[in-house]
């Protein structure tokens, strides 16, 4: 397929694998992530080897539906539902680090192109828990609407946060998976 024809989203996407400006940032993130998330015991179990699969899907559904579950609320559920709503944006917060977690040791052993997105992927999710932190906030101080406003912002940033994951794990087939799966 000639370039013209591919989608926009695709065109960026392939600009950003392509993007060797990340390349500073990545080479001064590798060591140390690889240290803190990706080698040893630590690194094996974030990667879900104890279970055959990648564990950062299954938590990003954790975060991502919280987040989602908070946002039907907001929208349909009336003042009553506010409680609620916070405690589901509250509950993707606190799965919001381990679900990192997971990801940056997935990120430790993948490749320049895969590493570069995978930047932009942690970067827009840190600014998406960013904007849902400050969505709790709000609402601890009763000031629910500021929330939903807050979490209408992260929803949209996490949306691009979500794109660049699915590229990672379906285009560019990142995630640790047991051998015995290669052989079927």
């Amino acid at each position: 397929m000639s370039t013209h024809h591919r989608p926009a989203l695709v065109r960026a996407t392939l600009a950003l694998e392509d993007a060797t400006a990340l390349d500073g940032a990545v080479g001064a993130l590798r060591p140390h992530v690889t240290r803190l998330f990706g080698s040893g015991v630590r690194g094996r179990v974030l990667r879900g080897d104890q279970v055959g699969h990648a564990l950062h899907p299954v938590l990003t559904n954790l975060v991502l539906g919280s987040w989602t579950s908070a946002g039907v609320l907001d929208v349909v559920g009336g003042a009553g539902a506010a409680g609620s709503a916070q405690r589901l944006v509250a509950t993707g917060l606190l799965f919001a680090g381990p679900t990192a977690w997971t990801g940056w040791a997935e990120w430790s052993g993948t490749g320049q192109r895969e590493q570069r997105v995978g930047l932009v992927h942690a970067a827009t999710n840190g600014a998406s828990i960013g904007l849902y932190a400050a969505s709790y906030l709000a609402r601890r101080r009763g000031d629910h609407r500021a929330g939903r406003a807050w979490a209408l912002a992260g929803a949209t940033v996490s949306s691009v946060g979500a794109y660049l994951g699915g590229h990672l794990s379906l285009a560019k087939k990142v995630g640790s998976h047991h051998p015995a799966y290669d052989a079927t």
